[in-house]
């Protein structure tokens, strides 16, 4: 009886631990995606479609809500930088997704792209 019960609330902790860790990946990591974003528009700069390596768009741009919407869509069009925006696989969209949502206006930091 008593193992069973153990084997239980490992089976438990097991499945808990499993399912936050899922979690935690889905979200993104916010340094890698300033980096990221700082990048896109840096590649951009040099095949010379934008006059700045400077990303137009800062976090603080828009709210958390807003920021959710445009990733939903995935409606980069305000970005500029179409093709390299189009070639983003769906990791480093969701490390600048963490990066924006987590520095948006009605975040409690706030940030500005320097």
């Amino acid at each position: 009886m008593f193992k069973k019960g153990l084997f239980i609330v490992t089976a438990l902790i097991f499945l808990f631990s499993a399912v936050g860790v899922a979690f935690a990946l889905e979200k993104g990591n916010d340094r890698k995606g300033k980096y990221t974003y700082r990048k896109v528009y840096k590649a951009c700069n040099e095949r010379g479609e934008v006059d700045s390596p400077k990303p137009p768009i800062s976090p603080d741009a828009k709210t958390q809500a807003q920021w959710t919407r445009v990733f939903d869509k995935k409606d980069f069009a305000d970005f500029g930088c179409k093709a390299e925006w189009d070639n983003l696989p769906e990791a480093d969209l969701m490390d600048i997704y963490a990066y924006l949502h987590g520095h948006a206006a009605d975040s409690p930091t706030p940030a500005k792209c320097k």
